[in-house]
Formats: C-alpha cells, structure tokens, sequence
C-alpha cells in the first residue's frame, strides 16, 4: 500500500504516556511516526507485537511504554516482567530481524552513573534491568536511555498531585525517604531524539541535573 509518504517510519509504543505523548511530536523530524498507546499494540501479547512490527517494518522503534506502579510490582511481579522485560526483549528480537534500530526509554532509579553495575532494591527496579539486558543480549542496534521523577503538563504524577492537593487542602505532607531528580517529558523526549540523531549506542541517563527530597 502507497501513502505517499516515503520518509523511514518510526514506530513508537506507549503514545499515550507523559514521554509518549511529547516523543510522538518530537520524533516527527525523523520520519513518518506510527504512535500506538496499549489499544493499537498489547505489550503483553508477544504474538501481536511480532505481528504489529512485521506489518509495519519500522527503521526505528522507540519504546516509552513502562510499567511504573512500583508498589504495585512487588504483589504482581508477573505484570512488571511482562510490560519492562519481555515485551523489550521481543521488541528487540524484531529490531535485530528488520535491521532497525530500537530504543528504550526507562524510568529507572539512582542515581547511578551510566557505567555503574546496578543493584535494583525492588521488583520494579527488577524488571528494568532485565529489561535492559535482553535488549543488549539480542545483538540489534539499540540506545537505552534511563530517566527519573517524570513530571509534564499530562498524566498522573507527583507534581500534578501536589497542585491539586494543594487546591484544597492547607497544608501538605509527603514521603521523607526518596531523593531523585524531576525530570520534564518534553525534556527526555528531546534527549531521545538527540541520541538517535547522534547515534551512540549505549546506555544514558537522561534525567534533569541536581536533586531534589520529598520530606514530611
């Protein structure tokens, strides 16, 4: 079928996500851009992503698409494991298969430097890590890109949780325990397409500099 548009084709997951959503418009400068959220692509059935990616023969498949209910993932590690690990993995195996290139967009926790071994301390951290090593054990060309505290405009998020508490109530309080570095989608989004323009391999951490601690 002929559309007219010859340009490379993007195939892009998770369209429907903070950095989904801003990487949809970003990535519009490298081709023709497929944006699927979970209704156009099932991360969790493995048939229908080799389908989906064999119909579409992208150049380049970008993933933002994650499981990030950390609590969640320590009563449901399955759930975790299929959306960060396997469907990356498959993802990849096709990438390897077409030629193209694949990359991950992760929310990931630190800090680390990108050469650092990492020791997740949860599930989700878990599922991330394995994530990244079957992208790397299945030999395609591939950037992995590592992030935190996402915030934007959409979605849920600590930032928009706290604007609208503060709406109605006087006083707010919060977690006195976790330190990390707030990072604007539209701000990995651009990361993400720099890389890809670039094309150095490898692993980055694409988070905001400085940190910041939630405290009661």
């Amino acid at each position: 079928m002929t559309t007219g548009d010859e340009r490379k084709l993007v195939l892009l997951t998770g369209a429907n996500g903070q950095v989904g959503f801003e990487l949809a418009r970003s990535l519009e400068g490298l081709g023709r851009v497929v944006a699927l959220d979970r209704r156009g692509l099932d991360l969790t059935d493995s048939e229908q992503i080799q389908r989906v990616v064999r119909e579409l023969s992208p150049a380049l498949i970008v993933n933002a698409a994650t499981y990030t209910a950390v609590d969640s993932a320590e009563s449901d590690a399955a759930a975790a494991m299929r959306l960060n690990a396997e469907a990356p993995d498959i993802l990849a195996q096709e990438a390897k298969c077409l030629g193209a290139l694949y990359g991950l967009c992760l929310r990931w926790d630190g800090p680390y430097e990108e050469d650092d071994a990492a020791n997740p301390l949860n599930v989700y951290g878990k599922s991330k890590l394995a994530g990244e090593q079957a992208i790397a054990a299945s030999g395609c060309a591939h950037l992995i890109f590592r992030t935190s505290w996402v915030y934007g405009a959409r979605g849920k998020n600590f930032l928009r949780t706290m604007l609208q508490l503060g709406v109605h109530r006087e006083e707010l309080s919060g977690v006195a325990d976790q330190i990390g570095a707030p990072t604007w989608s539209r701000t990995i989004a651009t990361i993400n397409v720099g890389g890809v323009v670039s094309f150095l391999p490898r692993i980055w951490m694409s988070g905001c500099g400085g940190t910041r601690a939630f405290t009661t």
